[in-house]
């Protein structure tokens, strides 16, 4: 069962759930797998973002939320683009980083139209 209140967020692949949760050694890993020299840079990185970037930045909220899964996992799960990216913006939301508000570049893919506009 997901957890909201705590910051996590829900992703169904396969016929499993999946818990993301955006932790401080989460965003290590993003920080670092993206190749970032800061988190202020993160935002502008994910919004033109590659499935590697995509495949990353879930499997760090993956291990967050508990799951032992690697970047080469997550592009494995059976799971549509466009849920998975609504459940990684739903982790970062769910942290506090919501679209709109202060901090925007740090939430990625923006905006809730171009769900499906990732570049692979």
């Amino acid at each position: 069962m997901i957890n909201r209140i705590r910051g996590e967020a829900a992703l169904s692949a396969g016929g499993r759930q999946y818990r993301l949760l955006l932790t401080l050694g989460a965003l290590a890993e993003i920080e670092d797998g993206l190749g970032l020299k800061d988190l202020s840079g993160m935002g502008a990185r994910l919004a033109r973002t590659r499935a590697a970037d995509l495949a990353i930045v879930a499997a760090a909220l993956l291990r967050g939320g508990g799951h032992d899964l690697a970047p080469a996992d997550v592009l494995k799960l059976p799971v549509d683009l466009g849920a998975l990216m609504g459940a990684v913006r739903a982790a970062f939301e769910a942290a506090g980083l919501e679209s709109g508000g202060t901090g925007t570049d740090a939430v990625p893919f923006p905006g809730g139209a171009g769900l499906n506009s990732a570049s692979a």
